[in-house]
């Protein structure tokens, strides 16, 4: 009898420990958690919207906090339950397995990290058009891991992010204003003042070119058959289409007065002189 009570006061005694232990790990948790849900999480939150990041990237960091928040509350939980070395020991597992999983996905996390950077410097934004890599279109879409753009001949290129942070690209929209180039080639014989008035006058003429800047025109070289004219002027609110279509009007309306004015626009030729000598082989009698 004696035996069975003093088994039952060492139940007893182990159930209090257990139930000590499972209050202690509760109120660490619970308390914790709280304190990351409405202080931890609202001040990154905050402080990511000061910062002026992009709606994806204080998701993303919500997230993030969230789970900081989680792990941080089952730490201080097992800690104060007197589970410490369980902890190290699964800290140390869970280690390994993100440094494995670091390794395995190194370029999807570059490129995850790249779309952040991209949405907080924002060197382009949807809507704009782009060149890089040989590449050109209309951005589409900027997701935390690729970017879409759609090309000129209505096609869909989907760009990992890291190609687009650590390769130098062009966005031709990001100003105002454009500057577009052309050089027109003259042959020799022709009166150079006279092109460069007419290069002039049908640059102010066209409507969406603008007059400030004005218009302007350099001898730039001079070619095997031809005088090289180039004309630079500046488009307003410059998009992919009206920078084809400007142009193409333009170089048309230079075209045509310099064909009123008799001017010439001389292409690279080639004339070969001399004799060519035809040598017969004469086969020996047999």
């Amino acid at each position: 009898m004696l035996s069975l009570q003093f088994g039952g006061v060492g139940l007893s005694a182990a159930l209090t420990g257990i139930l000590f232990s499972v209050a202690l790990f509760l109120v660490g948790f619970v308390g914790v958690l709280l304190l990351g849900k409405f202080v931890f999480v609202p001040a990154v939150m905050r402080v990511l919207g000061s910062r002026g990041f992009d709606e994806a990237v204080r998701s993303l960091g919500s997230s993030v906090a969230n789970a900081v928040v989680w792990v941080a509350a089952i730490a201080i939980g097992f800690t104060m339950a007197g589970y410490s070395a369980f902890l190290s020991a699964f800290a140390v597992f869970g280690g390994a397995i993100a440094l494995a999983v670091g390794f395995a996905a190194q370029d999807l996390l570059g490129n995850f990290v790249a779309g952040i950077f991209i949405l907080k410097d924002k060197p382009f934004e949807v809507g704009d058009w782009i060149e890089w890599d040989g590449n050109a279109g209309r951005v589409e879409d900027i997701d935390l891991r690729v970017s879409r753009v759609r090309t000129f001949d209505n096609e869909r290129i989907t760009v990992p992010n890291g190609d687009l942070a650590n390769n130098a690209v062009t966005n031709p929209v990001a100003y105002e204003t454009l500057r577009q180039k052309f050089v027109f080639g003259i042959g020799y014989e022709d009166d150079i003042a006279e092109a460069t008035d007419i290069i002039v006058e049908k640059a102010e003429a066209h409507a969406e070119i603008l007059d400030d800047p004005a218009p302007s025109v350099r001898v730039v070289e001079l070619g095997d058959s031809a005088v090289g004219l180039q004309s630079r002027w500046w488009i307003g609110e410059p998009g992919r289409g009206d920078f084809v279509r400007v142009r193409s009007e333009y170089v048309t309306d230079v075209k045509e007065a310099f064909d009123e004015a008799g001017i010439d626009m001389p292409y690279v030729h080639r004339q070969l002189t001399g004799s060519v000598e035809v040598i017969e082989s004469v086969a020996d009698d047999e």
